[in-house]
């Protein structure tokens, strides 16, 4: 028959197995990239490899939009007054590019990313403490920051970051990406709650409420479907760039302008997502043929 104490053991044996291990300290000058993961309820930073294809010069058709991050970035980096951003709008623009394109430029002059999903928002002052205090400059990275109507997570991460926000430390910024501006799905019947007061137009509450997490965002920088002028033009940048890069020559042509064409046909959409889809389909094909 066991003992009590045989039995206390393998309790204790079992409650060891089940806390989470000790996970050592990340070294932001060996790696320039992690995400937060989360483990039993404990958050740790988790490296991952910072290396990227696209630099910020093969972002055609988003160049605006690149050049108001950038320099709100080049602010930060520099210890000046800078925002927290949110990059909203068309799928497959570049906005997730733009964010790893930043790395890759600036990581030698100490910027960091620390990707954070969604649901680990929660644990912000966590993040937050275990940034603080650090020689780098970091960017804390959401992607796909979205909600649906009825998701009860929103009301407590716009809380969490309402706190957490206001005490972030000076060498840490927020950066987004969202298909949607105010971050939840607008109705029209929101619009219909509007009303004058004294000759001013006040918004519903439930319009105040949408925008209120998005408003903690100083930057807003949109980003659009594109026209076929300038998908072409990204068409044309990665085909050449694809192809120098396997020493293939490529002349671009109006025939190679219409299989492009025909290709973001296919696909029912304009964007740079698309127009390097198609560089990898025509090159790939040549790069086939040639082996025949």
């Amino acid at each position: 028959m066991e003992t009590l104490q045989q039995l206390l053991g393998r309790i204790a044996q079992a409650l060891e197995a089940r806390l989470p291990s000790v996970i050592a300290p990340l070294d932001w000058s060996e790696h320039m990239a992690a995400v937060w993961r989360v483990e039993q309820g404990r958050g740790y930073l988790a490296p991952v490899s910072a290396s990227s294809p696209v630099v910020l010069d093969d972002l055609v058709g988003i160049e605006s939009q690149r050049d108001r991050v950038v320099t709100n970035t080049l602010q930060f980096l520099q210890g000046l007054p800078a925002n927290n951003v949110l990059m909203w709008g068309a799928r497959g623009t570049g906005k997730s590019s733009l964010v790893r394109a930043l790395l890759a430029a600036y990581a030698s002059e100490g910027l960091r990313l620390l990707q954070v999903d969604r649901e680990d928002l929660i644990q912000m002052p966590q993040i937050l403490d275990s940034l603080a205090g650090q020689p780098w400059r970091f960017i804390i990275y959401c992607d796909d920051l979205s909600f649906e109507e009825d998701d009860v997570s929103y009301k407590r991460l716009k809380s969490a970051l309402d706190g957490a926000l206001s005490l972030t430390p000076d060498n840490v910024l927020l950066y987004a990406t969202s298909n949607r501006r105010h971050l939840l799905p607008e109705a029209a019947a929101d619009n219909l709650q509007a009303k004058w007061v004294e000759g001013e137009l006040h918004p519903a509450d439930a319009i105040e409420e949408k925008i209120s997490l998005s408003d903690r965002f100083g930057e807003w920088v949109g980003f659009y479907a594109f026209d076929q002028p300038t998908y072409l033009r990204a068409a044309q940048h990665w085909t050449e760039a694809l192809a120098a890069r396997y020493d293939l020559s490529v002349s671009w042509d109006e025939s190679l302008a219409l299989d492009a064409v025909r290709f973001s046909q296919g696909r029912g959409v304009r964007n740079g997502r698309v127009a390097h889809q198609f560089a990898s389909h025509w090159v790939g094909r040549q790069l086939l043929k040639r082996k025949e």
